[in-house]
């Protein structure tokens, strides 16, 4: 009898608006389409980004722990005990790499923490933020927030036990990767920053972040006039690294990233591709950056 009753109840307020309606007057207008703006900059949480303080100036770089997070928290564990503080640049090559992240400073040098396994390829879902700029046969290339990274195709999703498919950093400049010996899983503190391009390195060592603002600074650093690249001389160092949230409110760095899934994105998308032409890359592709403090 109560499913009755309220079955009474919901066909009166139905059935209500449509007999006043026929009483007389015009018809209401129509509700206006809601038009959906979406933002055109994208702000880097403090938590997910690096000040690194160099003898040249200062290099931010966005931290993705959704593509290597046992990375990224041996990273920050390191800049908040302050092991990198004061760190040289030990080994820079031009047209290549500047690495850094041993105490030592002869590249044998690393923390008293275990070794990390590496983290070549992650796993991509839905939920990821991914714009693509290319897609060439039985792949997708473009960007996961500032990281430039291949993938596969969206229609893989259909295909996995996991719902998710892999993906992998690209070695374009700005690219923040793990050094590590022979082994796959002997990644410890040192890292580098790409100055340039360089594929070869894609799914052989780990990415971790990438480089918003301070490339100029990166390839600024003292090359090395040593074997293998090593800086002989005086090598420029880091004095702080510090992960942003722990720097105070009023100091800290503010960065803002054009959004991926903005329409000026895919205008500067197209304008490149349109320049570059057949030698168009994902690495041709340079995010604007806004940085406050």
């Amino acid at each position: 009898m109560k499913a009755i009753a309220g079955l009474t109840a919901l066909f009166t307020l139905i059935a209500a608006p449509a007999f006043a309606q026929d009483v007389g007057g015009p018809p209401p207008p129509p509700t206006p389409a809601t038009t959906v703006v979406l933002p055109e900059w994208r702000a880097v949480p403090a938590e997910n980004l690096l000040v690194i303080d160099t003898t040249r100036g200062r290099i931010l770089v966005e931290l993705t722990p959704e593509v290597a997070p046992l990375h990224v928290e041996r990273i920050k564990l390191l800049a908040r005990r302050g092991f990198y503080d004061n760190v040289p640049w030990h080994r820079v090559i031009d047209w290549f790499m500047a690495q850094t992240g041993d105490p030592l400073g002869n590249g044998e040098g690393q923390s008293p923490y275990p070794d990390l396994k590496g983290e070549f390829t992650f796993r991509r879902d839905t939920t990821m933020p991914f714009a693509a700029v290319a897609e060439p046969a039985g792949a997708r290339v473009g960007f996961f927030h500032s990281l430039p990274v291949q993938t596969q195709p969206d229609a893989a999703f259909a295909l996995t036990g996991d719902g998710k498919v892999h993906g992998w950093g690209l070695y374009c400049p700005g690219v923040a990767g793990m050094a590590r010996d022979e082994g796959n899983d002997t990644a410890n503190s040192q890292f580098f920053l790409m100055r340039q391009a360089y594929p070869a390195l894609d799914k052989r060592y780990t990415i971790w972040g990438m480089t918003v603002s301070g490339l100029d600074v990166v390839r600024s650093l003292r090359v090395g006039d040593g074997d293998n690249g090593m800086v002989t001389a005086e090598p420029d160092r880091m004095t702080r690294v510090r992960v942003a949230a722990d720097i105070a409110e009023g100091e800290r760095p503010a960065v803002q990233v054009l959004a991926a899934e903005s329409p000026r994105f895919r205008a500067m998308v197209d304008e490149t591709r349109i320049s570059r032409g057949a030698d168009f890359s994902v690495c041709d592709v340079t995010l604007p950056v806004q940085v406050t403090n």
